[in-house]
């Protein structure tokens, strides 16, 4: 049957995309940690992500988490910090380490065919690491010297204030480090942190690619006899409540000669479980969350404030925050602010009408799609799910909810969570 070019072919919008996720399997090792894998692509190349409940929120002092984590790296009894890097970049692999507030990983990139050499090099990474005098002096000296630069800028410091603002300093979602903080990291704190949080720790390792065959009797071989506990088997030694502060604006001056103003408006938001949760993600789109959205267009697009303006929710485990940043000019930061109140006041009283809420959704469901090309993308999306303790039918749900929610249920929303005076504001000038 020949193709007719003189006709068109139908256009289908994304909203009427049949969407389905890949489903993840599951390994266990020999000492019960689990093993997530999803065996799809193309390309001779795997990504493995070993996971820790070894973030700041169970560190005794400031920084401790974060020093431990990036220090994995930096010497073995075997191999110094230089032996290691060159170790990974002669196999061309890279191996990344990522701190968290609840977690902490390893993740390594590699090609199929060094995998068999790489695992047992990670694996005295995680057992062996010696925290050598020199490197953590290095460590410090250069966070100091990146913590002294960061604040200078504005909008860094109106990111660290707005989470203190929100959570409270001593929650671990609005600490903060201060150059005292690296000062007095000592040796024996990572040592101590290491032995509790990475070798006895709780563990999940995430496995992507186009697997080797063999790759998990490697990965029992080299981490199933390790002291590690299953993952689920985690409970929070510790428990923090948000304390938001009393007083709701505040203007800070960081810099006497600047002309841009960092702009955070931000309010308490619960977290997955609550059932506005999904919903909210449409309507934050809607507000400010693409570069198609009503703050996009009225404060960068027809004043000419800012460059760019976005509204997220943090994608936080626990309690999480609804948040507007932008920056804008120190004389019109003021204006910058009456125009957002005023965009949360229309979505309050006025229903988006069905173009714009149709061009919401048809980019929430790209952007779906987006996050789904490949098997490293898709297994993010599983290990949010698998953290949060939901299972795929969340998944479903929330495409659902993109596609039918309504304009008069995001106005209720609204009305339910964009009430200016719930919001803090914070202006670093």
């Amino acid at each position: 049957m020949s193709l007719d070019r003189k006709i068109a072919p139908d256009i289908k919008e994304p909203i009427d995309f049949k969407i389905s996720l890949p489903l993840v399997q599951k390994a266990t090792l020999k000492n019960g940690v689990d093993v997530y894998y999803l065996d799809m692509g193309t390309e001779e190349a795997v990504q493995i992500s070993w996971m820790f409940y070894a973030g700041s929120w169970n560190e005794d002092k400031k920084s401790q988490a974060g020093a431990t984590n990036f220090m994995l790296k930096n010497g073995t009894s075997e191999k110094s910090a230089f032996e290691i890097n060159e170790f990974f970049e002669y196999y061309g692999a890279y191996l990344n380490r990522t701190c968290y507030t609840e977690t902490a990983d390893l993740t390594l990139h590699t090609l199929n065919k060094h995998v068999s050499v790489l695992l047992p090099e990670v694996s005295k990474l995680i057992m062996d690491s010696v925290f050598p005098e020199d490197e953590l002096a290095l460590f410090k000296q250069n966070s100091l010297q990146r913590l002294k630069v960061n604040l200078t800028k504005s909008d860094f410091v109106a990111g660290r204030l707005i989470d203190a603002l929100i959570y409270g300093e001593e929650h671990p979602y609005g600490r903060y480090n201060n150059a005292e903080d690296y000062t007095a990291l000592t040796r024996e704190d990572l040592v101590q942190f290491y032995e509790k949080h990475y070798k006895q720790g709780y563990c999940a390792i995430f496995l992507a690619g186009k697997l080797p065959k063999g790759i998990l009797e490697e990965l029992d071989l080299h981490f199933g006899s390790l002291p590690f506990k299953n993952h689920k088997g985690y409970k929070a030694s510790r428990i923090f409540k948000p304390t938001p502060a009393e007083q709701k604006k505040h203007w800070i001056v960081n810099d006497e000669k600047g002309v841009q103003a960092a702009i955070r408006i931000a309010r308490p938001f619960p977290d997955r479980s609550n059932p506005d949760f999904q919903p909210a993600l449409l309507l934050n789109t809607l507000f400010g969350g693409f570069f198609g959205s009503r703050l996009m267009a009225n404060i960068r697009e027809e004043k000419g404030y800012t460059y760019g303006i976005y509204s997220y929710i943090q994608n936080h485990l626990g309690e999480t925050a609804w948040m507007v940043s932008t920056e804008a000019g120190r004389d019109v930061a003021e204006a910058t602010i009456e125009e957002v109140y005023k965009e949360m006041k229309l979505l309050c009283e006025e229903p988006v009408d069905d173009e714009e809420l149709l061009t919401t959704k048809n980019y929430m469901i790209g952007s779906i799609l987006g996050d789904l090309d490949g098997a490293f993308q898709i297994m993010a999306r599983w290990r949010n799910l698998l953290l949060n303790n939901l299972d795929e039918q969340y998944f479903y749900t929330s495409l659902q909810t993109i596609k039918t929610a309504s304009p008069e249920y995001l106005m209720e929303l609204a009305n339910k969570y964009l009430k200016p005076e719930a919001f803090h504001e914070l202006v670093v000038i």
